[in-house]
């Protein structure tokens, strides 16, 4: 008999996460729009698992609501979101959850295949999801837009974006070539797109807008009032009007490209962070939650 492939074999890893809340994701209706409220104020809204399976179901819940026309996605506190959780206490690579695509478990799997399944469930399958809502949806962006924060935007149809909000994706400096939900090339022109990634800084709301990534840029105290009032104007719309529209548009983003680049620049992705643990520099490049608030920090004069 011969020897199972290494690759098989199964590991056990502990988890050690504790939340701060149990309730990472908060939901209202008022008016036929549905608000999903990302709610780790303390964390800047790090993304958990938990709060994105907490986000999944709050979208679901709007979906299902025939009295919900649009939905709003914004952060509690200061900022939108500083994208995925590498240094919480509220971590939980480690535990598992019941998924929503056709995934294994990763907390039990070797290798580069434990981060490769985790992110085909939490990241990229569930911004493609969220991206196919079949009802519109507006990012409500002000302050930090990071990584992570840069996807969850990008999967809705609007962002309305305060003056002193930020866009960043600086995981280039971890070896990793975007975050995992790869739009960038398609939200920016590509020499743009180059730009922010190479150098990893901080643009504007202002230059996003001029970029054509944010469709409005209002005063930080006219943010609520701004996409609250375009929310409303979209739904006095007919539903299945605006869904149609929302189809055709996504339907024409995935003959551009959209989807076979998110595919190729995630295996790219997943290459990188098995490179990097060979070089036993870890999953995230030698990398960690303070070293990147750090560098973040002084690139961009603070």
């Amino acid at each position: 008999m011969t020897s199972p492939h290494p690759g098989d074999a199964l590991v056990q890893r502990e988890d050690k996460s504790v939340y701060e809340t149990d309730e990472p994701v908060l939901y209202s209706v008022a008016d036929g729009i549905a608000t999903v409220t990302m709610n780790r104020p303390s964390f800047n809204n790090a993304q958990n698992s938990q709060m994105t399976y907490a986000l999944d179901e709050a979208f679901y819940r709007a979906v299902s609501d025939d009295a919900v026309k649009v939905i709003v996605l914004r952060g509690a506190g200061k900022h939108f979101s500083a994208g995925h959780d590498i240094g919480t206490p509220g971590r939980d690579i480690n535990k598992p959850f019941e998924r929503k695509h056709l995934w294994w478990d990763h907390t039990n799997k070797p290798g580069g295949e434990q981060l490769y399944a985790r992110e085909q469930e939490v990241y990229l399958g569930m911004c493609r999801r969220w991206h196919d809502i079949p009802k519109p949806t507006i990012a409500m962006v002000q302050g930090a837009c990071v990584a992570g924060g840069l996807m969850l935007a990008w999967v809705c149809d609007l962002i309305v974006a305060s003056d002193d909000a930020f866009f960043q994706d600086p995981v280039v400096r971890m070896g990793i070539p975007g975050v995992e939900y790869f739009a960038h090339a398609h939200e920016l022109n590509p020499r743009i797109a180059k730009e922010f990634l190479f150098l990893g800084e901080r643009m504007s709301a202002e230059r996003a807008h001029q970029m054509g990534m944010v469709n409005k840029v209002v005063p930080r105290d006219e943010l609520e009032a701004a996409v609250y009032a375009w929310a409303a104007k979209i739904a006095s719309q007919p539903r299945l009007g605006l869904s149609l529209t929302k189809t055709v548009i996504n339907r024409v983003e995935e003959l551009q490209g959209l989807r076979a680049t998110m595919d190729m620049a995630f295996g790219y992705h997943h290459f990188s962070h098995a490179h990097s643990q060979v070089l036993g520099a870890g999953q995230l490049g030698g990398q960690d939650a303070k070293s990147m608030v750090q560098a973040n920090k002084q690139g961009a004069g603070a």
